[in-house]
């Protein structure tokens, strides 16, 4: 990550983006949260997190953050601040979910992914693909130091190599190694309904579901296990 980088902007903060505000407070970055509906109801996550901690309207925390992440719902990337991303680094954790969205027809037919849609938005941002493949609960629970045995990694994709550089530092510093899959165009491989997509960090026995609903606990997996998910994608596109 850039020298003196340390304060992370978040366009949503809902489970993904308040977990991964959680990370990166205990890492001892700043955050500046932001959602639809204004920052005074953020109050209550800003004051859980402690003083490294803000809230502002989406325009703020596009302005404030060195590093900005992006969690909305798919349906809703038009309403993303363009002008103040121009030149950042933006980690899309967005999905596809028709059901959610409404079909998007060149998602449907494989024209483009998920995140060249939303970098098509954001003229100049430096678009980098992650998070949006691990459930927040798991991924909260699986950070790990550097080098510790257990440690995860986190696919990413993305054109802009220094941007993913930048995230890699980030990764690192919440717990995480990263797997760089290639351009943005390959993010498809860790989206929706892929070998890659959450099932890497989940026990096996709660791939179907839990009786209770839940997903189990995260499991660690390693750098061999999310590849070959991501191996598995290609084959199961070709057959």
């Amino acid at each position: 990550m850039p020298q003196g980088m340390t304060t992370i902007g978040f366009i949503g903060s809902g489970h993904i983006g308040s977990t991964v505000a959680r990370l990166a407070v205990a890492a001892g970055h700043e955050v500046v949260l932001s959602n639809s509906r204004g920052p005074q109801t953020l109050a209550d996550l800003v004051a859980d997190l402690g003083p490294r901690a803000r809230a502002a309207t989406p325009e703020g925390a596009a302005a404030a953050g060195d590093l900005v992440v992006l969690t909305i719902p798919l349906h809703a990337h038009r309403t993303v601040p363009a002008e103040p991303l121009r030149g950042k680094v933006v980690l899309d954790t967005s999905n596809y979910y028709p059901q959610r969205d409404g079909h998007v027809a060149e998602l449907d037919d494989g024209s483009t992914t998920v995140s060249e849609l939303v970098r098509a938005h954001l003229p100049g941002a430096r678009v980098v693909k992650v998070f949006n493949n691990i459930n927040f609960a798991h991924l909260g629970e699986l950070a790990r130091p550097g080098g510790h045995p257990e440690r995860s990694p986190l696919a990413v994709a993305g054109d802009d190599d220094s941007a993913k550089q930048d995230v890699a530092g980030f990764l690192d510093s919440i717990g995480y190694d990263t797997l760089d899959v290639g351009p943005l165009a390959e993010g498809w491989r860790f989206e929706r309904d892929t070998p890659a997509y959450g099932l890497p960090y989940m026990d096996p026995r709660y791939a179907g579901g839990s009786p209770d609903g839940g997903l189990g606990p995260g499991v660690p997996t390693t750098a061999d296990a999310l590849r070959e998910a991501l191996a598995a994608a290609v084959r199961h596109r070709g057959a």
